[in-house]
């Protein structure tokens, strides 16, 4: 099978259950593909123990080692995903919780990374999986950042209030950059041995600073451009070309490209959006990136299902210490959301349940399994990999499902409140 054939498979599968998830279960449809391709894994699975001669775990397992989902998510599809959900966040309100935003994106990952790191350390030791401290951290690092993907994704479906959404979209958006610069620091330390403070502290401050500046000055160029021409085709290709250019700027000069790509999404979705763009413009920003979201998302959301298909628990007590992990990663982000915000709350008001629903909302998704895809060979990693997929599929799957209920229910009694004062 080419890559063409498996992208038109892709495709049409991914049209087929997007067309029948509306028109039966109208679930959010990155839990539809999650769960359509948790449903195919489970198949191939049964296939392969009734049928064992064929070997079709092998050979779906050599078809996504072909995909490669971590370098077609990091290196291809992470960009615009990024892009279009930065779009939609409106600045203005992000400005009114960027207090709480910027603290949860920062403070709050290094505060889950260390308390996922240092309980997953005895978790995996009692079952004798024997990872590494270091890698242990390096685990926290990546389970740690809300995945803004699904975030994103799922705010759209559940339509909630704006205030909210800023809130979730854009901790989520940038908290996901800080993340994968904070899993990049600490990857090198466990590979590299000895790495001093001062080198840490600069490849952090190069990774963010540059993706921060980088993404600014892409977004002004194209801003500039917009305002010399008005040719709606034009300005949403600049916009592609944009998100493609700034990608492969940050790869050479080895600085966040998902940061990079957030900021320039941002800038773009306001300052160009109404200052250089016409209404036509504007409305064919939206729709195409809106298309290319829906389609990406619900590939990616197959891949990561499908992905079922080549993890497996090495035993019942492995399975049993990997569902405490889930539950570690949970505290985690109820610890990392519940003290910023409960220092922030003293300067700021905030809606009631905002701790709750941040927890419970905090969904893991394809970013962190193709960051635990791309660590290279040590002792545990299977063990790693395992509790990385468990993480995501409980928190899109369970917390994904459920989520819209404690939203509403909150935001029902934040409304009651309004009235009553």
């Amino acid at each position: 099978m080419t890559m063409f054939d498996l992208a038109a498979v892709l495709i049409s599968v991914a049209a087929a259950l997007a067309y029948l998830n509306f028109r039966t279960l109208r679930i959010p449809a990155t839990i539809a593909m999650l769960l359509a391709g948790l449903t195919g894994a489970v198949g191939i699975s049964i296939v392969d123990r009734i049928l064992p001669l064929i070997g079709l775990s092998a050979r779906v397992a050599h078809l996504l080692d072909n995909v490669n989902f971590s370098a077609l998510l990091m290196n291809g599809m992470l960009g615009y995903l990024l892009f279009a959900g930065s779009l939609t966040v409106d600045y203005q309100e992000l400005k009114k919780s960027l207090t709480g935003v910027m603290t949860l994106a920062t403070v709050g990952v290094l505060l889950s990374t260390a308390i996922v790191g240092i309980g997953s350390f005895y978790l995996f030791g009692f079952a004798g999986a024997g990872v590494p401290f270091l890698f242990c951290l390096v685990f926290g690092a990546l389970i740690s950042p809300t995945d803004p993907v699904a975030v994103v994704a799922l705010m759209h479906d559940l339509k909630v209030p704006k205030r909210l959404e800023v809130n979730f979209t854009g901790e989520s958006l940038l908290n996901d950059g800080v993340g994968v610069v904070v899993f990049t620091v600490l990857l090198a330390i466990a590979t590299a041995g000895a790495v001093s403070a001062p080198m840490v502290v600069g490849l952090f401050a190069r990774e963010v600073i540059g993706g921060v500046v980088l993404g600014a000055v892409g977004g002004w160029i194209v801003h500039l451009a917009s305002e010399s021409i008005d040719e709606p085709n034009i300005e949403v290709l600049l916009s592609v070309a944009l998100v493609t250019a700034l990608g492969s700027a940050a790869a050479h000069l080895h600085v966040s490209g998902p940061l990079a790509c957030v900021v320039a999404g941002i800038f773009i979705g306001n300052k160009a959006r109404n200052q250089a763009m016409r209404s036509d413009t504007t409305e064919a920003l939206d729709r195409i990136w809106s298309f290319a979201d829906l389609v990406m998302n619900a590939i990616l959301f197959l891949l990561l299902g499908l992905q079922g298909a080549v993890f497996g628990f090495s035993s019942s007590r492995h399975a049993e210490v990997i569902g405490a992990i889930v539950a570690l990663v949970i505290i985690a982000r109820l610890v990392s959301v519940a003290i910023p915000l409960t220092v922030i709350r003293r300067f700021q008001s905030m809606p009631k349940g905002m701790i709750r629903m941040l927890t419970w909302g905090g969904l893991r998704g394809g970013i962190s399994v193709a960051l635990a895809l791309s660590l290279p060979r040590f002792e545990g990693r299977q063990a790693v990999l395992d509790a990385t997929y468990a993480v995501v599929v409980f928190t899109i799957i369970v917390q994904g499902l459920t989520i819209g209920r404690l939203i509403r229910h909150f935001t029902t009694e934040n409304r009651r409140a309004d009235v009553a004062s």
